[in-house]
């Protein structure tokens, strides 16, 4: 019964994506600039207002990089709502948990305290992996986490890293895995009060909307406009997944990208030029 329940819903949400009818004309402008791109990419474009998509290799599977960062979150609202975790409850860092880079988190001290409120911030705004490393496994780690998207209809998005069972997808993917219908779709569900409940997915949007790496698409919006977004990069892949909600305009996407020849981190990588493009070019066009 819970394999048919999970088909039916999974059913449901490709009937809708494909029921939806598609905006030709910025499918062409989109298919034009993606054309000579050095690498792979997809795209999915929901125009909330009149109900219009675009979807060039939007069922296509993208490593997710630090998008997964939005099923970990969701595994975390889910656990707040139970009553397992408190939002402003106290935890104690230990020196076990760094994940070597750059990270906030991994400059404290063993034994040092922090509020759950504030390792998800870091996870969200600060992209911060040991953060997020933590708040996976206080979700219940990638298992339960992929439960989760399963329950959401989410038939390709799994988090692969330090799951069992899911080591040949992280050796080709990464730490997660999805598509641009799924990841925008995950949003989309957030954005309409539709994960877990109203006020989970209130306080979800919240937290996405505050993303310090504003540098790509993000910067192709003026900033009087309401923005929820999570980027994601490694060395051959970037992504971005974003929604946007403006006086004249409602709309969201996710673009994904992987086998990218440019692998370089200065503001002219090739992906990041061209999600400033498509960003901007989905401002104008809907403004």
């Amino acid at each position: 019964m819970k394999q048919l329940l999970l088909l039916l819903v999974m059913s449901t949400i490709l009937l809708s994506a494909h029921a939806q009818p598609t905006d030709k004309r910025l499918q062409r402008r989109l298919s034009e600039m993606f054309r000579d791109y050095p690498g792979s990419i997809g795209i999915y474009v929901h125009d909330l207002k009149k109900n219009k998509i675009v979807a060039i290799n939007a069922d296509t599977v993208f490593p997710t990089a630090s998008m997964v960062k939005i099923p970990i979150l969701t595994g975390i609202m889910h656990k707040l709502e139970s009553g397992e975790l408190n939002y402003h409850q106290t935890l104690t860092y230990r020196d076990s948990l760094l994940y070597e880079g750059v990270d906030i988190l991994g400059s404290f001290k063993n034994n040092e305290k922090i509020e759950l409120s504030k390792l998800m911030m870091l996870m969200l705004t600060m992209s911060d992996n040991t953060a997020s490393l933590w708040l996976q496994s206080l979700a219940g780690t990638g298992t339960r986490i992929n439960e989760l998207m399963d329950s959401l209809g989410m038939r390709y998005t799994r988090v692969n890293s330090r799951t069992p069972g899911r080591e040949n997808n992280r050796a080709e993917y990464g730490w997660g895995q999805t598509t641009p219908l799924e990841m925008a779709t995950l949003m989309e569900k957030i954005v309409r009060k539709e994960v877990i409940n109203a006020a989970a997915s209130e306080k979800m949007l919240r937290l996405l909307g505050r993303n310090y790496w504003d540098e790509v698409a993000v910067s192709a919006i003026p900033a009087d406009a309401f923005v929820a977004s999570k980027n994601g990069a490694v060395n051959a892949t970037r992504n971005e997944v974003v929604f946007v909600n403006a006086k004249k305009s409602r709309y969201l996407f996710c673009i994904c990208t992987k086998n990218n020849k440019d692998t370089s981190w200065e503001p002219g990588n090739a992906a990041w030029v061209l999600t400033r493009a498509v960003s901007a070019l989905l401002w104008k066009y809907y403004n």
